[in-house]
């Protein structure tokens, strides 16, 4: 027997990347671009409205960051679409790790929110983004 596709889901998924060029670790300043890949799961068209971010670097330091949106858009997905877009954070340390969610209001007007998984931000490791490390 087939699984059912939920009714309202979204699938959130990152792969961040250490900007070497923009940071200065002789001044604790750590800056990692992250690339967040959003797609409609579910079966009804859904709008993501605002997003919620947990920042927790390596001395355990955690800055929430909420806002409308992302970076200025508010897609709205009909079912087996994706948005993909590319933001940025800093760290005073050398790692860290960030974790969020989206807020969605489907067409029919239910409200959900989509987690993005938790990822690793780490300068010791200088891949091109290609090495993820996603923590569950």
């Amino acid at each position: 027997m087939p699984i059912a596709t939920p009714t309202h889901q979204f699938t959130c998924s990152a792969a961040p990347q250490y900007l070497p060029e923009q940071s200065d670790p002789a001044r604790g300043l750590y800056v990692f671009s992250y690339t967040i890949t959003i797609s409609n799961t579910g079966r009804v068209p859904a709008q993501l409205i605002a997003r919620h971010w947990v920042i927790t670097d390596g001395a355990g330091r955690t800055e929430e960051v909420k806002g409308l949106g992302v970076v200025g858009q508010q897609p709205l997905l009909a079912p087996g679409e994706t948005f993909v877009y590319t933001s940025g954070t800093q760290l005073r340390t050398a790692a860290g790790v960030m974790r969020g969610s989206m807020f969605v209001v489907a067409e029919d007007g239910e409200r959900f929110e989509a987690e993005v998984p938790a990822f690793v931000l780490d300068a010791t490791s200088h891949s091109s983004g290609s090495g993820q490390r996603v923590l569950h």
